[in-house]
């Protein structure tokens, strides 16, 4: 679809609500919006859909990037086959899980210090100061609830595979909120900052510095998971495996001749040949991906499945039997069953359905199946 200021191409896996359909559409109005590239795994989120890529020639556009800045994946293999991974060592696992990593945060006299590289770097305004010297390091290596988990998973290349979804928890909202005050609406609604002013460039210093952050606090979580998972299983990670990406952030880049603004939200960045994670649900599988570079989708990919409910209507419509059922042969803590539902398989879309209406976005390196989920209720 094109319009007088933009140009909008779809990779769909089934036909979008309504609500999806309307806000496409008034984001594809924004003033100083030029590409706009949606994704299989598109659903609806305040001001800007999660699963979109998006191109501007000037405007940072906060809410096209959204507030977990910097959210992402990681992965790590271990040289042990899945079979490793039976059901008594699974209750060790998890167990070791809860005790080493926070869902929410650490406790005041046991948090870890944050890396020197982001501790000594000072963000743009005094509340985020104050933010990130109260929240920061009690937040660092925390996994966070939502759809944030952490999975053991059998690789269809017979090894164990360590696989993490978190972001820059509290901080990135934090900043996001911080600079949609210094922002402008335009015509379609959309709240904007000039890159070229001081606002948009202290939004850039904060945006980097949240990057930073959540892709440290992945990596001190695949850190302190590995320890657990070589401890208990008695099995060697290999650290040549490791894998990463983010999935909500902006950067420049040129597009067919064109310098642009990319904002992703809710899609990950699928140049040619590069490396990327896209999840299932907690009951389906995952798979690891390289671009195929595809200049029409900016270079893009979706992020996972995406929702195919709104977490209210899964609590009403995914029972806890539902939800047992959906996830047979995958442990988990049974206890949270009635906090997860929201969670379920049944609430996300086909991962199948959605990998192949990307065919031409990215290519499949390797599939998993998910194992053990350790998530937050």
């Amino acid at each position: 679809m094109s319009s007088a200021h933009s140009v909008m191409r779809r990779w769909l896996a089934e036909p979008p609500p309504p609500e999806v359909r309307d806000a496409l559409a008034r984001l594809g109005r924004g003033a100083d919006v030029v590409r706009v590239a949606v994704m299989p795994d598109v659903h609806l989120s305040a001001e800007v859909c999660v699963g979109v890529a998006l191109g501007t020639r000037d405007t940072l556009i906060p809410a096209a990037v959204g507030g977990d800045i910097g959210c992402g994946m990681a992965a790590l293999a271990f040289d042990a086959p899945p079979g490793r991974l039976d059901e008594p060592a699974a209750a060790r696992v998890l167990d070791g899980l809860y005790r080493a990593i926070p869902i929410l945060r650490h406790h005041r006299r046991t948090g870890v210090q944050l890396p020197a590289g982001l501790a000594e770097r000072e963000l743009s305004e005094p509340v985020l100061r104050a933010t990130m010297a109260r929240e920061a390091s009690l937040q660092y290596g925390t996994l966070g609830r939502g759809n944030h988990f952490l999975e053991l998973q059998a690789g269809d290349d017979g090894r164990l595979w360590l696989m993490v979804h978190s972001g820059s928890r509290g901080m990135g909202q934090a900043i996001r909120q911080a600079h949609e005050r210094r922002g402008t609406r335009d015509r379609a609604g959309l709240l904007g900052l000039s890159a070229q002013s001081d606002a948009g460039r202290a939004y850039l210093h904060d945006l980097a510095w949240a990057l930073d952050y959540a892709a440290a606090n992945r990596s001190r979580m695949i850190e302190v998971a590995r320890d657990v998972i070589e401890r208990t299983l008695s099995v060697e990670a290999d650290p040549h495996s490791v894998i990463e990406c983010h999935h909500n952030f902006v950067r420049r880049e040129e597009h067919e001749g064109q310098a642009l603004w990319v904002h992703r939200k809710g899609a990950i960045s699928a140049r040619e040949g590069e490396v990327g994670i896209i999840p299932g649900s907690m009951g389906s599988v995952s798979h690891h991906v390289r671009g195929r570079g595809c200049a029409a989708a900016l270079c893009s990919s979706s992020h996972g499945a995406g929702r195919a409910m709104a977490r209210s209507v899964a609590r009403r419509r995914i029972s806890t039997r539902r939800l047992h059922e959906q996830m047979h042969g995958v442990w988990f803590d049974h206890r949270l069953a009635g906090r997860l539902r929201e969670e379920a398989p049944g609430a996300y879309k086909d991962i199948g359905a959605v990998m192949r209406a990307q065919r031409e976005l990215t290519r499949v390196q390797r599939t998993l199946r998910p194992m053990l989920v350790f998530k937050g209720g």
